[in-house]
């Protein structure tokens, strides 16, 4: 053999030494990842020893990838280099658009600046279309950005206490541009829009426009896997509108109520039990104080979500029979937002997963799809059970689940 050749005599890592090493480099424990995957401790145990007589499957690849924050499936693999995008779904076509009105400078604000209450309603009617729309990304691709730029103006150019409200609104602007990140190949977009919502609340002095901030800023941390953060970061504005909570508008209790919720989700997502059913009853008896058909427009809190939240409690918590009769309980829920309607209903279908109902699981997410397509289409969850069913479920399915797959533009 030629003394030019260098082989290396370092083995190459396995699967579960991959997903170890990135484990331990997020700081994350295997319970908790586990529990992200929906998969028991000693299941993760045995996929790093290498005691697992089988190799993950894709769909649990990906539910790796997406837990630990992996842009390339050749991190875990060792294989060809592989884009997770591919499988989690490409970002929106207005996405570019979106982008460059949040990165777009204001060093010299200039401009024409519009009323306060033209902004406002211009705001309320871009929360309409995304509540009335199944294709809710594509509407506020066309809002976004010019909203963007007229109450980032606005915020800029105002003095005194119009300068506040301007911030009011320019933070549940953010917040409505972070439903449209949701789900997207934008991470760092997200932390950028959900980090300026908080300064513009802080700017505005008002409690309502800061618990709304803190709301999205807690759902950023808890997706990344960072709870402790979530936790934190909600537990730290509570005390601030406790007080005023009982005396409040709806708007502000309505607030309350979805903060004690992200508690409930945030305890779920760990596997509190106890702490995550405390939390849901206790935002259950904040909505009954609500008043009838109030539906808030950033959160969705309102008396009837309190059944959804159940749902997605129960999953979280892997409940197998908690979450089949809450589903059951549930699923014809008559929530007036079709997006929201369209994440219950993949809620409904992870709890039929848990149950392996595959008829069950296939047949919600036909009906998630019709309700509110582009949901579906970047829902991580539907789109792992969607090529589930592909793979491995009943042959009897595969038909239905591949037309599915094309209708959420799946590559299978």
């Amino acid at each position: 053999m030629s003394e030019n050749v260098n082989e290396s005599t370092e083995p190459t890592p396995t699967v579960g030494q991959r997903v170890r090493h990135l484990r331990e480099r997020r700081g994350m424990t295997r319970e908790v990842l586990a529990g992200l995957v929906g998969k028991s401790t000693s299941w993760l145990k045995a996929v790093e020893s290498g005691r697992l007589q089988q190799s993950p499957r894709l769909p649990i690849l990906l539910q790796l990838a997406e837990a630990l924050q992996v842009r390339d499936l050749s991190e875990l693999t060792g294989d060809q280099s592989m884009p997770v995008r591919m499988f989690t779904g490409p970002g929106h076509p207005a996405l570019t658009a979106v982008r460059q009105a949040v990165n777009a400078t204001l060093l010299q604000p200039t401009g024409t600046v519009q009323p306060l209450g033209h902004l406002r309603g211009r705001l309320d009617a871009a929360w309409r279309a995304r509540h009335s729309s199944p294709d809710h990304r594509t509407m506020l691709g066309r809002l976004l950005p010019d909203l963007i730029q007229d109450v980032r103006l606005a915020a800029a150019m105002y003095r005194g206490d119009a300068r506040r409200r301007a911030n009011a609104l320019l933070a549940e602007t953010y917040g409505l541009t972070q439903m449209f990140l949701a789900y997207q190949p934008a991470a760092d977009l997200v932390w950028r829009v959900a980090d300026r919502a908080l300064t513009a609340a802080r700017e505005s002095e008002d409690p309502l426009a800061l618990s709304c901030a803190v709301w999205f800023l807690v759902q950023a941390h808890r997706e990344t896997g960072d709870f402790e953060a979530a936790r934190a970061i909600n537990e730290q504005v509570m005390p601030l509108i406790a007080t005023r909570a009982d005396d409040a508008g709806a708007d502000l209790r309505a607030m309350w109520g979805a903060l004690n919720f992200e508690l409930a989700f945030t305890a779920a997502r760990t596997g509190d039990i106890g702490e995550a059913w405390h939390r849901w009853e206790e935002a259950g008896r904040i909505a009954d104080r609500l008043p009838d058909g109030y539906y808030q427009p950033w959160t969705s809190f309102s008396k009837v979500i309190m059944a959804a939240h159940a749902v997605t409690v129960a999953v979280e918590l892997r409940q197998g029979g908690e979450s089949a009769r809450q589903a059951d309980r549930a699923v014809s829920t008559p929530i007036p937002s079709l997006p929201r309607r369209g994440r219950h209903l993949i809620e409904v279908a992870r709890a039929h997963h848990i149950r392996r109902d595959h008829t069950a699981v296939l047949g919600t997410l036909e009906l998630a799809e019709r309700t509110a397509s582009e949901t579906i289409r970047y829902n991580g969850h539907a789109r792992r059970m969607t090529l589930e069913l592909v793979e491995s479920g009943p042959a009897s399915l595969r038909t239905r689940a591949r037309d599915l797959a094309d209708k959420i533009a799946l590559l299978v």
